[in-house]
């Protein structure tokens, strides 16, 4: 795929299509693309946040991990961005993400994502909404097993 064609994909990520043409060029010239097939890992928790990630294709599976077994906590999909927490609050990554299927996903690195992401309100305002859109999930998430808990206590 040359820098024309990948430019073109780019810009039908909703995240990316308001940003200039100059900006999605250096976009596609400075990411990595990466294929990985199912139950490759992406990253692991406690790695170091050095790229953000977007699916271009398939999905990827957030591992919670336990010392008895790993669940699968939730699933993204195609134009979704992960990693982007570890990188803005400069830790190590929270979970462990897998492939769920064949799964194609555009890398950029932290210096590139924070750049973008200063110089691109639009960007910015979609990263925040992405944010807030997990955030919400989660605490679905934690509701479901505190009465799941508490279900499980009062049956005791």
């Amino acid at each position: 795929m040359d820098l024309v064609e990948e430019t073109d994909l780019l810009r039908k990520i909703p995240m990316f299509a308001k940003l200039d043409a100059s900006k999605l060029k250096l976009l596609a010239f400075t990411s990595e693309k990466v294929h990985y097939t199912d139950s490759d890992i992406v990253f692991h928790e406690g790695d170091i946040a050095d790229y953000a990630y977007v699916i271009m294709e398939g999905k990827v599976d957030i591992m919670l991990e336990s010392d008895f077994e790993s669940v699968v906590a939730a699933t993204l999909y195609v134009n979704q961005l992960f990693g982007e927490m570890a990188i803005l609050n400069n830790v190590p990554r929270n979970s462990t993400l897998k492939a769920h299927g064949e799964v194609h996903v555009m890398k950029i690195s932290a210096d590139m994502f924070l750049k973008l992401i200063c110089e691109n309100s639009d960007m910015a305002l979609d990263v925040m909404s992405q944010l807030s859109n997990k955030l919400a999930k989660s605490h679905l998430r934690v509701q479901e097993l505190q009465q799941q808990l508490s279900e499980i206590e009062h049956k005791a």
